[in-house]
C-alpha cells in the first residue's frame, strides 16, 4: 500500500493482471483511491466474487479482463486429469463469477469466450486446456489494449481542440486497460497536445467521478473541473460544454444503452440544450440479443450506499427505505452517436449496429 502523490500517473499503472505465478489475479483496489494505492492479490473464488460486486474491480472492459483471469486461476485450482470432471467443475465456477453483477455484458462475454475454451477441446489433457485458457485471458486484455486505443481514435474524430466535456462515472485507465473508453480521446488528445477542457461529474452514491475520473485526468495533467451531477444544467446551460462523452455497459440492439445511474438523466439535459450526447464503449457491449433498454437487467446495490457509505455517521435514520440502483437505461432517440472500436454509429442504431457487429465478425465487406 502507497499514498498516491502528484508524480504517480495512472494511465501507466496496471490495474488487473496475472500474477508472476499464474495463481492469482492482482488488482488495484479502487475503493481506496484516490488516497492509497493498494494491489490485492486473489486466488479465492470468494474472494474474487466478492471484488467484483464490492467494486474493487469495476468497469465493464476492467471486469471482462478480471473474469478472464479469474476463471483461468480458479481452473488451474482443479484437480483432475478428467475431462468431464474439470470441465464441470470449470463452468460451475464461471457460472458463479458471472452472476456477480447482472448489467453489465463484457462480465459473460468474457466468461463466455473461456468457457468457450473449454468446450471445444474435449480430446486435450487437462494442462493443454490450461494453456489454452491461459492464452485467451491475456488475449482477452491484448485487445482491450488495443480496443480502447481505437474507440479513442474514433472519439477524437467528434471532438475539436479547445472542447469542453461533460463526462459521467469513470470510464478512464482505471475502468479498462489504458487510455479507457469515454475519457479515452481526452487522454490520447492531450498526449497530441490538444487542449481538452473537462467537466467530471461526481455521480452519487459511488462518486467515482471525484475518486476515479477527477484523479486520472488531474494525474495525466488535464484541464479539469469536478462538480456535482444535479450541477450538469446549469454547466450546459452557461455554453460551457460541447459534447458529453459516457460510457455504457450494454447496448441493446435498438441502440439503447445502460450506463452509471444518471446517464438517462444527462442526455434528457443535453438533448434540451443541444448539447451532442456519445456513448463510447467496445463492440463487446453490444447485445444483439437484447431487443431494447427494457430488457436490461438492472442491478440494484444496497441501500445502504446511499445512507451511510462515505459518511461516518449515517445521513439518513435507520428506519427510512434507500433504493439503490446501479444504472439506469438511456433511449437511443437522445444519443448522438456510439463510438466504438470498429467505427462510429449513427442513428437508426438498429441498421448500424447490426451492420457494426456483422463487419466486425467478418460477415460483411
Amino acid at each position: 500500500t502507497t499514498d498516491m502523490d502528484t508524480t504517480d500517473r495512472i494511465e501507466q499503472l496496471d490495474n488487473v493482471v496475472l500474477s508472476p505465478d499464474k495463481n492469482s489475479v492482482v488488482i488495484i483496489d479502487q475503493t481506496l483511491l484516490p488516497n492509497r494505492l493498494e494491489y490485492l492479490t486473489l486466488s479465492k473464488a470468494e474472494d474474487l466474487y466478492d471484488a467484483i460486486v464490492m467494486l474493487r474491480v469495476r468497469g465493464a472492459p476492467a471486469i471482462g479482463i478480471f473474469a478472464g483471469f479469474a476463471s483461468y486461476v480458479l481452473g488451474r485450482q482443479i484437480k483432475t486429469q478428467d475431462y468431464e470432471e474439470f470441465s464441470g467443475k470449470f463452468f460451475k465456477n464461471t457460472a458463479y463469477l458471472n452472476s456477480a453483477r447482472p448489467t453489465a455484458v463484457n462480465l459473460e462475454w468474457a466468461l463466455r469466450r473461456m468457457d468457450g475454451v473449454v468446450r471445444e477441446n474435449p480430446h486435450k489433457t487437462v494442462p493443454e486446456i490450461l494453456q489454452l485458457l491461459e492464452r485467451e485471458s491475456l488475449a482477452i486484455r491484448k485487445e482491450d489494449i488495443a480496443m480502447c486505443t481505437a474507440i479513442s481514435e474514433n472519439g477524437l474524430k467528434v471532438l475539436k481542440d479547445g472542447d469542453s466535456i461533460l463526462t459521467h462515472c469513470n470510464t478512464g485507465p482505471l475502468a479498462t486497460s489504458r487510455y479507457g473508453t469515454a475519457i479515452g480521446p481526452v487522454l490520447l488528445g492531450h498526449e497530441r497536445g490538444l487542449n481538452f477542457k473537462v467537466f467530471a461529474d461526481e455521480p452519487r452514491p459511488l462518486l467515482q467521478g471525484a475518486r476515479l475520473t477527477a484523479f486520472e485526468l488531474y494525474k495525466a495533467g488535464v484541464d479539469v473541473t469536478l462538480i456535482c451531477d444535479n450541477m450538469a444544467s446549469l454547466v450546459m446551460k452557461n455554453g460551457w460544454v460541447q459534447a458529453c462523452l459516457v460510457g455504457c455497459d450494454r447496448v441493446a440492439a435498438n441502440g439503447d444503452t445502460a450506463n452509471k445511474i444518471g446517464t438517462s438523466g444527462l442526455a434528457v439535459l443535453a438533448r434540451y440544450y443541444n448539447v451532442p450526447f456519445y456513448v463510447l464503449g467496445p463492440t463487446s457491449t453490444i447485445d444483439l440479443d437484447c431487443p431494447t433498454g427494457a430488457d436490461i437487467p438492472i442491478e440494484e446495490r444496497d441501500g445502504e450506499e446511499i445512507r451511510s457509505l462515505w459518511y461516518r455517521e449515517p445521513m439518513a435514520p435507520a428506519e427510512v427505505r434507500c433504493w439503490d440502483p446501479a444504472f439506469d437505461v438511456t433511449d437511443h432517440s437522445l444519443i448522438s452517436a456510439i463510438v466504438t472500436e470498429g467505427g462510429i454509429c449513427r442513428p437508426p442504431f438498429g441498421e448500424s449496429l447490426r451492420e457494426l457487429v456483422s463487419r466486425e465478425k467478418g460477415d460483411a465487406p
